[in-house]
């Protein structure tokens, strides 16, 4: 019968291996105890016993929204991503949309162009120097989330 030490024992096991926000990992949790096989009873035990598990996780640093979000955008900038597509992402990962416009903001007064840059490494990626057709390097950016201005700009460099 797995109890709760054993739910925060895997936890921290995934935490170890993968970095997650807050709603992520209940979800993962959930899934792990839906997936036992266990009374309903012991199962319900365990669903009210996540948030005290979160809570505890967030007092010990183990978990943190704040520097998930920011790791993430910072990774998927130099990835060549697009500011819709990076909150899209967060979204999806239960971040709060106060907190990753806060996030986002910070970045805009370190570096006004991040955006810019981020499409140029896109361009980069997808070959837009061998590929002459604007028209379709323009379609490919507006599927990808840049915006028209900062497309045009990119394919006007190359």
């Amino acid at each position: 019968m797995p109890e709760i030490s054993d739910l925060v024992k895997y936890a921290i096991n995934y935490l170890s291996k993968y970095s997650s926000s807050k709603t992520n990992l209940e979800r993962i949790l959930r899934n792990k105890i839906r997936k036992t096989n266990i009374e309903k009873k012991e199962k319900f035990i365990l669903y009210n016993s996540i948030p005290d598990i979160i809570k505890k996780l967030e007092k010990n640093n183990f978990i943190n929204d704040y520097n998930y979000a920011s790791s993430k955008i910072n990774i998927f900038i130099s990835n060549g991503k697009s500011k819709i597509f990076i909150k899209n992402y967060l979204f999806k990962k239960g971040i709060d949309e106060k907190l990753s416009s806060e996030i986002f903001a910070q970045l805009n007064e370190e570096d006004s162009n991040w955006e810019i840059k981020s499409a140029r490494t896109f361009a980069r990626k997808k070959n837009f120097q061998k590929n002459n057709n604007n028209e379709k390097n323009l379609s490919k950016m507006a599927r990808a989330g840049f915006s028209y201005e900062i497309a045009k700009k990119i394919l006007e460099e190359n």
